[in-house]
């Protein structure tokens, strides 16, 4: 990949796409496509056909993806399955057809079975049945894993599929409805703060900034102090307490996007489907208890309120854990310690 090689990075603005691009502007690439779903609809085939046919592009990055956390998934399967197998076959069958030299294909860890043997190797795939709370997501990006693997086998192409573990860093999504674990509890945490200070003014700048879900938005009345304390309590950020979901005993590895973009482009310039084979994990290759990431949070965010834990909740699948065994053989390590990162998240969420 050249300097001046036509790169696309398809969902540029999410939280791995923006870590992709501000990677490569690093490195000092400056041929990039950019495109808003406003100005290219991914799900529209002809509109993606057109796009490949008119722009060309010699690499490409496929990171967009309809994402959510927990609640999402399980509240819109269907716009989750449908949304993100159109996006990538899409992008994937474009690709093939116009000459890409090499495409990069970003998935997720639940990918994997919700018991599959800890930590989860890639020979996991498809071996027993999914977590029912994601499985839309995951067959939409098993089958986009299928699709590379098939038109490298059938047509020659070099199209790889990278399985990232569970990521967070800048331009991360925190609404409290749709966000994943850790954007979650770094504004649950922030709000609770800024509540124990009586901050409002801070408050209500974070609340207009960013939407907070629940449809809770549409009933904030920011001249009564009550009605935002109110919507507060109900995403479980209280003036003596921080309510977290489950009882803390559960695992979870963290991985920041930054590192993910890292690894992306190592393997988009080193690394063929030959090497790589049908999927390889990007992971840490360890966990955190949850007990102790909200203590870690806790102290960053440098909330005084005690945590309760609401175990009326559910834990969550008790460990997901991936191998690293492979993407070490590939000549890959991450590099950016948990805390560490998460005080640069931090730092961001508050500077912005």
């Amino acid at each position: 990949m050249d300097k001046d090689s036509k790169i696309y990075i398809a969902g540029h603005r999410g939280l791995v796409g923006s870590a992709i691009e501000r990677r490569l502007r690093k490195e000092g690439y400056n041929n990039l496509i950019l495109k808003t779903s406003s100005e290219l609809n991914l799900i529209n085939q002809k509109e993606t056909n057109d796009f490949f046919n008119t722009e060309k592009p010699d690499y490409v990055f496929l990171a967009a993806a309809k994402v959510g956390g927990i609640l999402a998934n399980s509240t819109y399967p269907a716009e989750f399955l449908y949304n993100n197998l159109m996006i990538s076959s899409n992008i994937i069958n474009a690709s093939y057809k116009s000459g890409v030299k090499k495409l990069v294909n970003l998935g997720s860890s639940c990918i994997y079975p919700k018991n599959a043997p800890q930590p989860m190797k890639e020979d996991c795939l498809l071996t027993s049945e999914l977590e029912t709370t994601n499985e839309g997501y995951a067959i939409a990006k098993i089958a986009a894993i299928k699709l590379c693997r098939y038109y490298n086998q059938q047509f020659g192409t070099n199209f790889i599929s990278l399985m990232p573990t569970n990521q967070y860093g800048i331009n991360d999504n925190f609404n409290m409805e749709t966000a994943h674990l850790l954007p979650m509890l770094l504004r649950r945490f922030h709000l609770a703060k800024l509540l124990y200070e009586d901050n409002f003014d801070a408050i209500i700048k974070d609340l207009k900034q960013r939407k907070i879900g629940y449809r809770l938005d549409e009933t904030i009345d920011f001249n009564d102090k009550n009605s935002i304390i109110n919507v507060l309590n109900k995403i479980g950020a209280y003036k003596d307490k921080v309510i977290v979901w489950g009882d803390g005993s559960v695992y979870r590895e963290l991985m920041s996007s930054d590192d993910l973009a890292d690894a992306s482009l190592y393997l988009m310039q080193n690394k063929d489907y030959k090497e790589v084979g049908e999927l390889v994990n990007i992971t840490n290759g360890d966990d955190i208890k949850l007990s102790e990431l909200y203590e870690i949070v806790r102290n960053i965010v440098g909330v005084p309120q005690k945590i309760e834990y609401d175990t009326t909740k559910p834990n969550g699948t008790f460990r997901k854990l991936m191998n690293d065994t492979k993407i070490k053989r590939l000549g890959w390590e991450p590099k950016i310690k948990l805390e560490e990162g998460i005080k640069s998240v931090y730092s961001w969420y508050t500077g912005n």
